[in-house]
């Protein structure tokens, strides 16, 4: 039952690593309306905010990965069970944050990108999930 669990936040977590970075995306000229800043501002601040997640975000995660999952295969699961949790994420946000202002619509460009990142995000994963597994083993012959 512990594996269940630790699967399913690990599961909630990749989700809101891919969650994070899309809204922020997505919410550019919302963000930039209410802070009074620049666009150009806005999307720097966006830029270095989703390079430092997926950075910092790839190292907790091999680490993660190596400690809760002990070098199962059962850990790849995450490649799917990401996908509820992300829809989840989206569907509250979107009803409890409602673009009410027609200015605040994200570009159609936007939305290729957020496609696009959805559709390869399970490949990120699975490159974590064996990288987790390697340096698990790594770690085995060790001891």
């Amino acid at each position: 039952m512990k594996f269940f669990l630790k699967l399913n936040v690990v599961s909630l977590l990749y989700a809101v690593m891919i969650f994070i970075p899309l809204e922020l995306m997505i919410n550019v000229y919302r963000i930039s309306r209410l802070t009074d800043w620049e666009i150009s501002s806005v999307n720097a601040l966006i830029g270095i905010t989703i390079i430092v997640e997926i950075i910092a975000g790839s190292i907790i995660f091999i680490i993660l990965t190596k400690k809760w999952m002990n070098g199962r295969k059962a850990s790849f699961w995450t490649v799917i069970l990401w996908a509820p949790y992300f829809v989840l994420f989206v569907y509250l946000f979107a009803s409890l944050f409602p673009i009410t202002y027609g200015g605040d619509a994200p570009n159609p460009v936007t939305g290729l990108l957020a496609i696009g990142a959805v559709i390869a995000y399970p490949v990120y994963i699975l490159i974590i999930n064996f990288a987790g597994m390697v340096s698990y083993d790594d770690s085995m012959r060790t001891t």
